[in-house]
C-alpha cells in the first residue's frame, strides 16, 4: 500500500474545506514524528478522505485490510454517494462518529491507538480503534508467589487486566468505571467493584477522590495511591496492593473497591483494616487450622520486628538487673572489647543492613541474592572480630531482619522497619518508659486512622464481634456468612 505524507503547508491538499483545515493543524503539530503517516485516498474528482495514524502504535494490517482496501475497491467501482461521511460509515460500521471541535480531539485518538478518517470538505471524521501495544504474556507474579492457588498475575495492558477478572468472577453486579487522569499522560483507570456488595458512601468516597486528581502524569498506582489516600502522616498503608487477579476478586466479593491503572500490574484495594495486613491470599487455599497458625506467626513476627532491637537496647542500657545473672555475664563479656553504647551499636549493625537489602535489590538478580548473604555475613562476622559490635547484637540484627520479611505485604513491611527505628530511638535515650511511651502513642494512631472513612482498627476497636470470624483466626469456610456484610463508612 502506497502512502503519501502530507508537508507542513497541505500543499497537496485541494480543497479548503473543514477537514483539511484540520488534517493541516494535526499534520503541524504531529507531522515532524517519523511515525505519523497521512495517506491521501482520491475517492473521486475534488474529493479525497485522509488516512491517518501513528505507525508505532497501531497495527497497520488491520489498517490495510478494514480500511483502506475496502475504501479504495468501492470507490474504484465508481460506488460513491455524495455524503462522504455516510458512505464511509455504511462502509465501516464498527468506527465511531466524531465531530471536530478543534485539532486536539483529533490529536487525542491518535494518540490512544487510533486511526482517522477524514472527509476533506466535512466537519466530522471517523475514529476507528486499531491500536496494537506491546504487551508481555500472563506469567505468575514474581513478588507474590503462589504454593496452592493460580498462578496467573496481572500484566501492564488494562484491558487484559479486566479480562482476568471477569475470568473468574462472572456476576453481573461488577462493575467497571473508567476514568482518564493526567493531563500529559491521560492514563486510563478503573474503578472496580460489585454494586450489590459494596457500600455505596465507600464507591462515592473512592469516585471523588479520583475524579479531584489533576496532574499532569499517572505513570503506576503508586501515584494514584498518593493522591487518595487519607493522610500522608503515617507509615501504615491505607491501601493494599497486589498482581494476583484472584486476590482482586476475593475483596471485591467481599465489599472492598479495587483500582486498575493502565500500564502497571499492580491493582490497588480499599478501604482496608490493620489486621488485613497479615492476610495472605493462601491463608484461603490452605486449611483453616493452618492459615490461623500462619497468621499468628506474622503477627509474632511482626512483634518481634518492631521490638527486639528497642528491647535489647533498654535492657542493656538502662535495666541489666531484669537479665539472668549468667545472661548480664556473657553480654558483658562480648560488650567489653566494644566501643560504642549499645544504641549505636544498634543503628551501625540496623543500617549496615539496610544497606545491603537496597543493594541487594538495585543490583541484577543473579548477583544480587548472593551480595546481599555473602555481605551479611562477612561484614557481621568481621565486626564481631574487629570489636565493633557483640555477637548479641548481630543475632538480635538478623532476627529482626527475618522477622521483617515475613509480611505478605510490602509496604506494611516498610512501615514495621520505620517504627522499629523510632522505638530504638526512644529506647536508647528513656529506656523501658521511652517504649511504653512510644507503644501507647502507636496504639493512639491506629485507633485514629482511617480508610475511606473505615475505622483503621475495625473489627477490634471499635468491636464487632461479627467480623472476627476471618481477623485474628479464620474459621472453616461452613461457618462464614454467604453473603458477606457491606463495609460502610463511618464519621
Amino acid at each position: 500500500m502506497i502512502r503519501k505524507t502530507i508537508s507542513r503547508e497541505g500543499s497537496i491538499l485541494v480543497r479548503k474545506g473543514t477537514g483539511k483545515l484540520i488534517v493541516d493543524q494535526i499534520t503541524e503539530r504531529l507531522g515532524i514524528s517519523p511515525d505519523f503517516v497521512c495517506h491521501e485516498i482520491h475517492i473521486k474528482p475534488g474529493s479525497s478522505v485522509y488516512c491517518i495514524f501513528i505507525t508505532t502504535i497501531v497495527s497497520s494490517d488491520v489498517i490495510d485490510e478494514i480500511l483502506l482496501k475496502p475504501i479504495q475497491e468501492q470507490s474504484r467501482h465508481g460506488e460513491v454517494s455524495e455524503d462522504l461521511i455516510e458512505w464511509l460509515r455504511l462502509l465501516i460500521p464498527k468506527a465511531e462518529l466524531m465531530a471536530f471541535e478543534d485539532a486536539s480531539e483529533g490529536i487525542r485518538n491518535l494518540l490512544e491507538g487510533h486511526c482517522l478518517l477524514i472527509p476533506a470538505s466535512s466537519d466530522r471524521f471517523l475514529c476507528y480503534d486499531v491500536s496494537q501495544g506491546q504487551n508481555r504474556s500472563i506469567s505468575e507474579p514474581s513478588t507474590e508467589s503462589s504454593i496452592r492457588g493460580p498462578r496467573e498475575g496481572f500484566v501492564e495492558d488494562i484491558a487484559r487486566n479486566v479480562a482476568l477478572i471477569r475470568k473468574r468472577l462472572k456476576s453481573e453486579h461488577l462493575v467497571f468505571e473508567q476514568m482518564v487522569i493526567g493531563t500529559e499522560t491521560r492514563t486510563k483507570v478503573y474503578l472496580c467493584y460489585v454494586d450489590n456488595i459494596a457500600s455505596s458512601q465507600v464507591v462515592d468516597e473512592f469516585r471523588r477522590r479520583l475524579k479531584a486528581i489533576h496532574t499532569d502524569s499517572i505513570l503506576e498506582s503508586s501515584y494514584i495511591e498518593e493522591w487518595i489516600q487519607d493522610t500522608a502522616i503515617t507509615p501504615f498503608p491505607q491501601l493494599t496492593s497486589t498482581e494476583r487477579p484472584d486476590s482482586v476478586v476475593a475483596k471485591i466479593i467481599e465489599g472492598q473497591v479495587g483500582v486498575l491503572t493502565d500500564g502497571t500490574p499492580i491493582v490497588l484495594i480499599g478501604p482496608i483494616t490493620f489486621f488485613q495486613l497479615f492476610n495472605s491470599p493462601e491463608d484461603y487455599y490452605q486449611r483453616a487450622d493452618f492459615a490461623t497458625l500462619s497468621r499468628w506467626l506474622r503477627m509474632f513476627a511482626f512483634l518481634l520486628a518492631i521490638f527486639t532491637p528497642a528491647l535489647y537496647i533498654a535492657v542493656v542500657s538502662y535495666h541489666q538487673e531484669l537479665l539472668p545473672t549468667s545472661l548480664l555475664i556473657s553480654l558483658a563479656a562480648q560488650r567489653e572489647e566494644v566501643p560504642f553504647p549499645v544504641f549505636f551499636e544498634a543503628a551501625i549493625m540496623t543500617i549496615t543492613f539496610e544497606i545491603l537489602r537496597e543493594a541487594g535489590l538495585r543490583m541484577p538478580r543473579i548477583a544480587g541474592q548472593s551480595i546481599s548473604i555473602v555481605g551479611a555475613l562477612v561484614l557481621g562476622e568481621a565486626a564481631v572480630e574487629a570489636g565493633l559490635v557483640s555477637a548479641a547484637m548481630v543475632i538480635v540484627t538478623s532476627l529482626t531482619a527475618i522477622s521483617n520479611f515475613v509480611s505478605p505485604n510490602y509496604s506494611f513491611g516498610i512501615a514495621q522497619r520505620i517504627i522499629q527505628f523510632a522505638f530504638m530511638l526512644l529506647a536508647g535515650f528513656l529506656g523501658l518508659f521511652g517504649l511504653m511511651c512510644g507503644v501507647f502513642f502507636l496504639l493512639i494512631h491506629l485507633v485514629s486512622l482511617r480508610s475511606f472513612g473505615v475505622k483503621y482498627m475495625s473489627p477490634i476497636a471499635p468491636i464487632a464481634v461479627s467480623e472476627w470470624k476471618d481477623t485474628l483466626v479464620r474459621v472453616p469456610r461452613y461457618m462464614m456468612k454467604r453473603f458477606p456484610k457491606k463495609r460502610t463508612a463511618t464519621k
